[in-house]
């Protein structure tokens, strides 16, 4: 079955209202992690990681660390979607199935290991720039992968990050970057909203 990208894209609402009576399997949840996952992230670090907020109880904290909304509760589950920081240090272990599936040779991901440790390894501002790009490109992933299964979200950029960390147990190399809000739509939600144009957005060079 094809799927139409655009008209996921030009449908996709951002949610404010859950149904909290229709819940999401573990299945689900690990496939729309699955297809979060195949976003592009440099030198293929994958440095990102996700936390499925789903109990009652930690979906308690989690909205107290984000200033009560109430979305955050509802949704049937937020992602606490991680960058890394020291997604360098574990490249060899990123890569490793692509060089045994003989998708890159041991040659080019041994350059890229040495090209991604020279670059990242002491530069802490280099190693957060990446692990905020790489986060947020699986979050949009997810976005548009929760979409393609009938699902509404939202994106959630308003909460304590120092806070979340403490609560969900997040290592000293782990950024909350973006909490992403899943489940069925209830009543309510606003249409899509219009955007500019793209001549007021878009330049040629």
């Amino acid at each position: 079955m094809s799927i139409d990208i655009s008209h996921l894209l030009e449908t996709r609402i951002s949610a404010n209202h859950f149904d909290t009576s229709r819940q999401l399997g573990k299945a689900q949840i690990t496939e729309l992690v699955r297809l979060a996952t195949l976003a592009p992230s440099a030198y293929h670090m994958q440095n990102w990681r996700f936390i499925a907020v789903q109990s009652p109880q930690a979906k308690a904290t989690l909205q107290q660390l984000a200033f009560g909304q109430s979305k955050v509760a509802e949704a049937a589950v937020t992602f606490i979607v991680c960058g890394t920081l020291n997604g360098h240090e574990r490249l060899p272990r990123a890569l490793a199935p692509a060089i045994e599936q003989g998708v890159i040779p041991q040659a080019v991901a041994d350059s890229w290991i040495r090209a991604a440790t020279q670059a990242h390894a002491g530069n802490r501002q280099l190693q957060r720039d990446e692990a905020l790009r790489s986060a947020s490109l699986a979050a949009m992933t997810l976005i548009i992968a929760a979409s393609g299964m009938g699902l509404a979200s939202s994106a959630v950029g308003g909460f304590d990050p120092a806070g979340v960390g403490k609560a969900f147990d997040l290592t000293k190399h782990e950024i909350p970057v973006m909490l992403i809000t899943v489940g069925h739509a209830a009543p309510g939600n606003w249409r899509q909203k219009p955007r500019l144009p793209p001549q007021h957005v878009l330049a040629y060079a």
